[in-house]
C-alpha cells in the first residue's frame, strides 16, 4: 500500500518566484490532493483607498504588483472614469493599449525565463530576460519608468509621446520581435521541454469553465474569454481574436503565452497605425468627484482583473475591491495538480504564471 504523506511546498522554493504556499499530499511522488494557503501578504488596500484621494490612488494601484502595474493603474482609472462619466480623448486610448501590450510582452517574456529556469535551462533564462530588458527600455523611453511608471492617470494620460519616440519604438519593436523568436521556439519546440509539458497539468475544458478559469489559463482549454473584446480603451476598434488552444495542458498553456507576444506586436503596430492628434488629458471640472458604483474589467497578462468601485461624491472612495487573475486560477490549478508528480509541480503552478504580490491584498 502506498504510503501517505504531506510535503509542504513555498512560499520559498528554489523554483518559484512568488510566495505561493500549497501543502502537498503524496502517495509515494504522486499528488493526490493540493491544498492551498492563501494570505501570506497583507498590505490593506482598501483602508488607503479611503484615506487618499481618487488622484492619489492611481499610485497606490500600480503598485499592487510591478509586473502589471500599468494595466493595475489602467484598471482603477477606467473604474473612476466610468462613475465620473469621462469619456477620454482617442489619442490617450491609443497610448493605453501600447503602453498595455508593452507590460503584457514584457510579462509573457518574464514568465517564459521563469519556465525555462524550472526546466533547468539557465542560458535561456538569461536570454529571456535580456530581451525582456529591451521592452523594458522602451517603456523607460515612453514613460520615465521601468517597474512603475505613474503615466496613467484619471481623465488620460499625464503626457504625451511625441511623433519621434513612436517612430523609434516601431523600429525597435521589429529588433525585439525578432530576438522573441529565439527565446519561444524552444519553449514550445525543444522535445525535452515536451515531455515535460505535454499532457502534463491537463484541465478539461468543462472543468476549466466549472472552476472559473481565466486568462491564459482558460483559453488554453479551449474558452474563448479575453477581456479585451469588451472594448474598453479603445479594442473594439482593433483587429484581433482571442489567442485560443485545445490541448488543456501545460504546452497549451504555453502556447497560448507565446502566440500572444506576437499578438501585442500587431496590436501595438496597429495602435501607431491609428494614432491621431490631440489632448491626451482631459481636463476635468474643479469639485468633481466619483459617485455611484462600477465594475471595471481589463485582461491582464495573466487573466481578467476585475475592479469594484464605490464612490460615495467625496474626494476618497468609499469601496475598492480588486479580484486578480491568479486568485481565480488557484481553483483550476489544484484540480491540474491531483494525480500529477511530485516533480511536475513547480512546472505546472508556473503555467498558471502566478503573482501572488497581486493576489493578496
Amino acid at each position: 500500500m502506498a504510503q501517505r504523506t504531506i510535503v509542504p511546498f513555498g512560499p520559498q522554493h528554489p523554483v518559484l518566484p512568488e510566495p505561493i504556499h500549497l501543502d502537498l499530499v503524496l502517495e509515494d511522488e504522486q499528488v493526490v490532493q493540493a491544498i492551498p494557503s492563501i494570505g501570506y501578504v497583507h498590505r490593506g488596500l482598501e483602508g488607503l483607498a479611503q484615506k487618499k484621494d481618487y488622484h492619489e490612488m492611481v499610485y497606490v494601484a500600480e503598485r499592487i504588483c510591478g509586473i502589471c502595474s500599468f494595466i493595475h493603474g489602467m484598471g482603477y482609472c477606467t473604474g473612476v472614469e466610468a462613475l465620473m462619466q469621462l469619456d477620454i480623448p482617442k489619442r490617450a486610448n491609443r497610448l493605453r493599449v501600447i503602453l498595455g501590450e508593452l507590460s503584457r510582452i514584457h510579462s509573457h517574456i518574464l514568465w517564459a525565463g521563469l519556465l525555462a529556469d524550472a526546466f533547468g535551462f539557465e542560458s535561456l533564462f538569461m536570454h529571456s530576460w535580456r530581451v525582456r530588458e529591451l521592452v523594458l527600455d522602451l517603456l523607460e523611453e515612453a514613460t520615465g519608468g521601468r517597474v512603475i511608471f505613474g503615466i496613467c492617470k484619471v481623465g488620460g494620460m499625464r503626457r504625451d509621446v511625441d511623433d519621434e519616440q513612436i517612430k523609434r519604438m516601431s523600429d525597435k519593436l521589429a529588433a525585439v520581435e525578432r530576438e522573441c523568436h529565439v527565446i519561444t521556439d524552444p519553449l514550445i519546440n525543444d522535445s525535452t521541454v515536451r515531455k515535460r509539458t505535454v499532457g502534463v497539468g491537463v484541465l478539461p475544458q468543462e472543468t476549466a469553465h466549472i472552476l472559473g478559469a481565466v486568462g491564459p489559463t482558460a483559453r488554453a482549454s479551449g474558452i474563448a474569454m479575453d477581456a479585451r473584446m469588451i472594448g474598453y480603451a479603445g479594442y473594439n476598434k482593433l483587429n484581433f481574436e482571442p489567442i485560443v488552444e485545445t490541448g488543456s495542458d501545460c504546452h497549451a498553456r504555453s502556447m497560448v503565452r507565446v502566440r500572444e507576444i506576437y499578438q501585442s506586436f500587431d496590436l501595438i503596430r496597429q495602435a501607431i497605425a491609428d494614432m491621431q492628434g490631440g489632448e491626451v488629458d482631459l481636463k476635468i471640472k474643479p469639485g468633481t468627484n466619483p459617485k455611484g458604483h462600477y465594475a471595471a474589467r481589463l485582461e491582464q497578462p495573466r487573466g481578467e482583473v476585475i475592479y469594484y468601485l464605490e464612490g460615495n461624491g467625496t474626494p476618497n472612495l468609499h469601496r475598492f475591491r480588486v479580484r486578480t487573475p491568479t486568485f481565480a486560477n488557484v481553483a483550476p490549478l489544484v484540480k491540474m495538480l491531483e494525480g500529477c508528480q511530485l516533480a511536475d509541480v513547480p512546472v505546472i503552478v508556473l503555467t498558471i504564471d502566478p503573482c501572488i504580490s497581486c493576489t493578496e491584498r
